[in-house]
Protein backbone atom coordinates (compact mmCIF):
# COMPACT_ATOMS: atom_id res chain seq x y z
CA UNK A 1 0.00 0.00 0.00
CA UNK A 2 3.03 2.20 -0.34
CA UNK A 3 1.89 3.64 -3.82
CA UNK A 4 -1.36 4.41 -2.50
CA UNK A 5 -2.59 7.71 -4.19
CA UNK A 6 -5.40 8.95 -1.67
CA UNK A 7 -3.87 12.27 -0.28
CA UNK A 8 -6.20 11.83 2.26
CA UNK A 9 -4.44 9.05 3.62
CA UNK A 10 -2.31 9.31 6.96
CA UNK A 11 1.40 7.74 6.84
CA UNK A 12 4.84 9.08 8.01
CA UNK A 13 5.11 11.12 4.69
CA UNK A 14 2.02 12.94 5.82
CA UNK A 15 3.92 14.43 8.97
CA UNK A 16 6.67 15.19 7.02
CA UNK A 17 4.76 17.00 4.15
CA UNK A 18 2.82 18.71 7.80
CA UNK A 19 6.25 20.11 9.04
CA UNK A 20 7.30 21.14 5.37
CA UNK A 21 4.06 23.54 5.59
CA UNK A 22 4.57 24.16 8.97
CA UNK A 23 8.50 25.78 8.06
CA UNK A 24 6.63 27.43 4.68
CA UNK A 25 4.13 29.29 6.33
CA UNK A 26 6.72 30.21 9.52
CA UNK A 27 9.28 31.36 6.85
CA UNK A 28 6.35 33.51 4.83
CA UNK A 29 5.04 35.24 7.90
CA UNK A 30 8.51 36.05 8.72
CA UNK A 31 9.42 37.41 5.20
CA UNK A 32 5.97 39.10 5.54
CA UNK A 33 6.78 40.78 9.11
CA UNK A 34 10.37 41.81 8.17
CA UNK A 35 8.65 43.51 4.80
CA UNK A 36 6.06 45.25 6.69
CA UNK A 37 8.76 45.97 9.28
CA UNK A 38 10.81 48.02 6.34
CA UNK A 39 7.47 49.49 5.24
CA UNK A 40 7.84 47.92 1.56
CA UNK A 41 4.95 46.54 -0.21
CA UNK A 42 4.97 42.85 -2.11
CA UNK A 43 5.02 44.63 -5.53
CA UNK A 44 8.49 46.84 -4.20
CA UNK A 45 10.14 43.88 -2.52
CA UNK A 46 9.23 41.34 -5.71
CA UNK A 47 11.11 44.15 -7.52
CA UNK A 48 14.00 44.95 -5.40
CA UNK A 49 14.44 40.81 -4.82
CA UNK A 50 14.24 40.37 -8.27
CA UNK A 51 11.28 37.81 -8.10
CA UNK A 52 7.50 38.07 -9.34
CA UNK A 53 5.44 39.77 -7.46
CA UNK A 54 2.68 36.40 -7.27
CA UNK A 55 5.79 34.06 -6.33
CA UNK A 56 6.81 36.57 -3.52
CA UNK A 57 2.91 36.52 -2.61
CA UNK A 58 3.27 32.57 -2.66
CA UNK A 59 6.16 32.67 -0.07
CA UNK A 60 4.50 34.99 2.35
CA UNK A 61 1.68 32.65 2.52
CA UNK A 62 3.57 29.22 2.70
CA UNK A 63 2.89 27.75 -0.58
CA UNK A 64 6.30 28.12 -2.12
CA UNK A 65 9.13 27.07 -0.89
CA UNK A 66 12.15 28.80 -2.09
CA UNK A 67 15.20 28.13 -3.06
CA UNK A 68 18.36 29.00 -0.80
CA UNK A 69 19.60 31.40 -3.63
CA UNK A 70 16.07 33.38 -3.59
CA UNK A 71 16.12 33.28 -0.08
CA UNK A 72 19.53 35.32 -0.40
CA UNK A 73 17.80 37.29 -2.81
CA UNK A 74 14.95 38.62 -0.14
CA UNK A 75 17.55 38.68 2.55
CA UNK A 76 19.49 41.01 0.49
CA UNK A 77 16.25 43.19 -0.63
CA UNK A 78 15.23 43.32 2.95
CA UNK A 79 18.97 44.31 4.50
CA UNK A 80 18.94 41.02 6.67
CA UNK A 81 21.02 38.38 6.97
CA UNK A 82 20.19 35.23 4.70
CA UNK A 83 21.56 33.13 7.27
CA UNK A 84 18.37 34.02 9.45
CA UNK A 85 15.93 32.89 6.54
CA UNK A 86 17.96 29.80 5.68
CA UNK A 87 17.60 29.00 9.92
CA UNK A 88 13.72 29.12 9.21
CA UNK A 89 13.25 27.45 5.89
CA UNK A 90 14.90 24.68 7.95
CA UNK A 91 18.53 25.04 5.20
CA UNK A 92 20.72 25.51 8.13
CA UNK A 93 20.59 24.70 12.13
CA UNK A 94 19.63 27.09 14.52
CA UNK A 95 22.82 26.68 16.60
CA UNK A 96 24.89 28.77 14.45
CA UNK A 97 24.98 31.70 16.81
CA UNK A 98 23.17 34.48 17.35
CA UNK A 99 20.34 36.11 14.86
CA UNK A 100 21.58 39.85 13.98
CA UNK A 101 18.11 40.31 12.45
CA UNK A 102 17.02 40.18 16.08
CA UNK A 103 18.24 43.31 16.86
CA UNK A 104 17.29 45.10 13.66
CA UNK A 105 13.34 43.91 14.03
CA UNK A 106 14.16 45.82 17.67
CA UNK A 107 14.92 48.64 16.30
CA UNK A 108 12.13 48.89 13.55
CA UNK A 109 10.02 48.14 16.55
CA UNK A 110 10.96 50.37 18.77
CA UNK A 111 7.83 53.17 18.66
CA UNK A 112 9.74 55.62 20.83
CA UNK A 113 12.27 56.59 17.84
CA UNK A 114 11.32 58.14 14.61
CA UNK A 115 11.42 56.82 11.09
CA UNK A 116 14.37 58.47 10.47
CA UNK A 117 16.36 57.24 13.60
CA UNK A 118 15.58 54.04 13.03
CA UNK A 119 17.24 54.04 9.41
CA UNK A 120 20.49 55.92 10.87
CA UNK A 121 20.18 53.36 13.83
CA UNK A 122 20.06 50.44 11.40
CA UNK A 123 22.25 52.19 9.08
CA UNK A 124 25.10 52.73 12.09
CA UNK A 125 24.69 48.84 13.51
CA UNK A 126 24.97 47.16 9.69
CA UNK A 127 28.31 48.88 9.22
CA UNK A 128 29.33 47.30 12.42
CA UNK A 129 28.10 43.62 11.69
CA UNK A 130 29.94 41.86 8.50
CA UNK A 131 27.82 39.58 7.04
CA UNK A 132 28.70 36.96 4.42
CA UNK A 133 25.72 37.87 2.33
Amino acid sequence: MADDPNPDSTDVGDDASSDAERKGADLGGFIREQRRLAELSVRRLAELAGVSNPYLSQIERGLRRPSAEILQQIANALHISSESLYVRAGILDADRGPDPTDLETAIRRAGELSEEQRKALLQVYRSFVVTDD
